[in-house]
């Protein structure tokens, strides 16, 4: 099994940055893949970005491409999603998520932490 906590999000004006960290604990060995997703009010979870923490190879949703950027620190079992020149739809809640496999489901998922993006 692996846990994931977030932590990072908060209220940031429009143009503004911040910095989401997931740190992941438990049988972190096993996992090949780590994603962020978001979810807004009324909408559907989407996502964001994506890295294979052996590789550090990224990819990333068309919404956020050359103002998120998804990197890792394999020491500490940690993945971080920088966000630059956030937009008010940006705002939502911001999970982590981990799989085993390089395609498919996701396993695992942490809490969330709501980002909200407001003058």
């Amino acid at each position: 099994q692996v846990q994931l906590v977030e932590s990072g999000g908060g209220l940031v004006q429009p143009g503004g940055s911040l910095r989401l960290s997931c740190v992941a604990s438990g049988s972190t060995f096993n996992l090949y893949t780590m994603g962020w997703f978001r979810q807004a009010p009324g909408q559907e979870r989407e996502f964001v970005a994506s890295m294979q923490y052996s590789l550090g190879s990224a990819l990333y949703d068309d919404s956020v491409k050359g103002r998120f950027t998804i990197s890792r620190d394999k020491a500490k079992n940690t993945v971080y999603l920088q966000m630059n020149s956030l937009k008010p739809l940006d705002t939502a809640v911001y999970y982590c998520a981990g799989r085993t496999s390089v395609t498919g489901t996701y396993d695992y998922w942490g809490q969330g932490t709501q980002v909200t993006v407001s003058s």
